[in-house]
């Protein structure tokens, strides 16, 4: 029996993050808006870590769902002058991105 090569693993950081994202979305129920976009945003970016696990390079949907978190909360910081919950969600949104940014440098190109 030959070895067909390593499997690519699941994306545990990403689906961390996509859970991190639903759950704010669902502890900081203050409105069905608020609720709808945590979960919306947390599907998308669990859809992202899949497509992730199953090919490397697609990282569109994960970058933009990051990118699109890391704009909207970065502009509740600004307006309220609060870091809590939305500097939480900016500070994982950039280091997903580092952590992307990385993946994506070192990984063998076809």
């Amino acid at each position: 029996m030959q070895d067909s090569g390593p499997l690519v693993p699941l994306h545990y950081l990403g689906f961390g993050y996509a859970a991190l994202v639903a759950t704010g979305g669902i502890i900081g129920y203050n409105s069905v808006p608020y609720l709808a976009a945590g979960l919306f945003f947390g599907s998308l970016a669990g859809l992202g870590a899949y497509q992730l696990s199953q090919d490397p390079r697609n990282v569109w949907v994960f970058l933009a769902t990051f990118g699109t978190l890391a704009d909207i909360m970065g502009m509740r910081i600004y307006n309220s002058g609060k870091f809590m919950p939305a500097g939480l969600i900016v500070g994982a949104s950039l280091l997903m991105v580092a952590k992307l940014g990385i993946s994506v440098l070192n990984s063998p190109h076809p």
